[in-house]
């Protein structure tokens, strides 16, 4: 028997060396994490129980434990490498099985899709249709657009500019846009776009009218004239009173390009009247052209966003993290991949950076956690504990021996 309780002994030790070399294997490996041996002793039970002065049957290997601590995270500066700050696994798709896993290292396929380096999809939220939010109901595969961004007709232009208080009325009476005496000052030409992504020019004029606070605006597109004059009024504090809202609706716009008609509306509400000077503060509009795709982006939420050379950004979907009640009941599959089990309890899936899910840290990695001088103590301490009870057999046999011998 007391060899036995050595053998076990040797046998712990050696398991214990093994998982001890698995984690200095891995010291490198992205999204690693380290696991423990744990051991309890065993004791030979009768229909009655253990007796006061039973000896113990030695040791076995009762649980080798992951410990899901956090990783460092390391910049790598490319923007598809991932890591997660915080509780949580990137959840995967392969071939129909959900995975989970905390390497962060993804590439794209010859499709597109966004993969892990063993062909695994990663899943992400998809955008809802009307352009707001994700759909948190559904998952998908994330594939990157590698598309140009569709144009977007303009619709409102902004205008916030300061009119002087001292202007007078223009030398020419009749308004005419090729004479620059018949009118105080202009925007310059600002650009919009129509339907198909083609810019035109929209310019508008003012003109001093003989009343105090008072100038007419006159507003044309690639110099036809789109709407009669408004009239513009001020306090005498200077705040625009009329329009009240300070919104002007443009006639429509029929451009030669065969795109759709141009309806567009002037947001004047930041006009003011006051100083000696024409300041033009405000010449934003909502429209652009088509763009071709510059980058992909991550932000700390998980949203993947293509941004384009037109200045659109276009959400991709949003990228869905996993916990799990008990992450060492999770049963590896390898390469750094988990999938659930009984013991880790039923997946719980959402967005980065809420409830208790960590938030993502895009163009770097999460490093091993290995710490690879504990894991040479480990491997010193183990080796002792395999020498002694080498040693208890070795001491057994001579006993044995001493016993056979006697005479």
């Amino acid at each position: 028997m007391g060899f036995n309780t050595s053998l076990s002994g040797i046998n712990a030790a050696n398991a214990d060396l093994n998982v001890t070399s698995n984690n200095i294997a891995n010291v490198n490996t992205t999204g690693f994490k380290e696991s423990r041996a744990e051991f309890a002793d065993m004791f030979q039970s009768t229909a009655y129980g253990l007796s006061r002065n039973a000896v113990g049957s030695g040791v076995r290997v009762s649980n080798v434990a992951q410990q899901f601590s956090q990783g460092n995270i390391d910049p790598t500066g490319r923007s598809l490498d991932l890591a997660i700050s915080g509780e949580g696994f990137f959840t995967m798709s392969q071939n129909g099985e959900r995975l989970y896993t905390r390497a962060g290292n993804f590439q794209t396929d010859a499709n597109g899709y966004v993969v892990n380096p063993e062909g695994a999809r990663l899943q992400v939220y998809a955008p809802n249709t009307n352009g707001n939010g994700f759909d948190v109901g559904r998952l998908t595969d994330l594939q990157l657009l590698t598309t140009d961004a569709p144009p977007k007709q303009t619709t409102t232009v902004n205008l916030g500019f300061t009119l002087p208080g001292n202007a007078s009325q223009p030398t020419v009476a009749t308004f005419d846009p090729a004479d620059s005496n018949s009118y105080n000052y202009s925007t310059g030409g600002i650009n919009v776009y129509d339907s198909l992504g083609v810019s035109h020019t929209q310019t508008s004029y003012f003109v001093k009218t003989a009343n105090a606070n008072e100038w007419q605006v006159y507003n044309y597109v690639d110099g036809a004239s789109v709407g009669t004059p408004t009239t513009l009024q001020f306090s005498d504090s200077g705040a625009l009173t009329s329009p009240a809202d300070g919104m002007i609706a443009l006639d429509p716009y029929t451009p030669s390009t065969g795109a759709g008609v141009l309806s567009m509306s002037l947001n004047l509400s930041g006009a003011t009247q006051y100083g000696e000077s024409f300041a033009l503060r405000d010449t934003r509009q909502d429209g652009y052209a088509s763009g071709k795709l510059n980058e992909i982006s991550i932000d700390a939420t998980g949203v993947v966003f293509a941004r384009y050379s037109n200045g659109a950004d276009k959400p991709l979907g949003q990228v869905a993290l996993t916990t799990f009640t008990n992450p060492q009941g999770l049963s590896q599959q390898g390469s750094t991949m988990w999938a659930e089990s009984y013991a880790s309890g039923s997946p719980r899936t959402g967005a980065p950076g809420s409830s208790d899910f960590g938030q993502i840290e895009s163009g770097s990695l999460e490093s091993s956690t290995v710490d690879l001088t504990e894991q040479l103590v480990n491997m010193i301490v183990a080796q002792r504990n395999f020498q002694a009870n080498a040693q208890m057999i070795s001491t057994q046999d001579q006993v044995t021996q001493t016993v056979i011998n006697i005479r």
